[in-house]
């Protein structure tokens, strides 16, 4: 292996001080998500036919499928924080899951939760 595909051995390194950073990370995510949901009160607005015109009424229906899909993105996200949690506990937190190479500090620093370095990350996304 050249050192063009070795990372720097230090960057390498998950040491504990810094898993224990990303655990905290993630754990504070997790609980911002968990506390949005509770305040929102969990419950998906009503849509259709109520109270209004047809304008009203579509824009109630709209409203709603907002609301039904960020809840669907915060279940996912809380979803990939608790497989993160679980990976960290595994001690594989920070290895890509596709190319089995660490993932780089700069991509955990702003996905934490991520399981893939960047290049996989572009592979398995769909071209559009």
């Amino acid at each position: 292996m050249g050192l063009e595909q070795n990372c720097n051995v230090e960057e390498a390194v998950m040491n504990a001080r810094d898993l224990e950073r990303y655990k905290k990370l993630l754990l504070a995510k997790r609980e911002e998500l968990l506390m949005a949901v509770d305040e929102a009160g969990g419950i998906v607005p009503r849509a259709g036919p109520g109270v209004g015109d047809l304008l009203d009424q579509a824009s109630a229906d709209v409203e709603a499928d907002i609301g039904i899909r960020l809840r669907q993105s915060d279940a996912d996200l809380v979803r990939a924080i608790d497989d993160a949690l679980a990976r960290a506990r595994r001690g594989t937190f920070g290895i890509c899951e596709g190319c089995k190479q660490p993932i780089s500090t700069t991509r955990l620093e702003a996905v934490p939760w991520t399981p893939l370095c960047r290049a996989c990350e572009e592979r398995e996304r769909p071209a559009g």
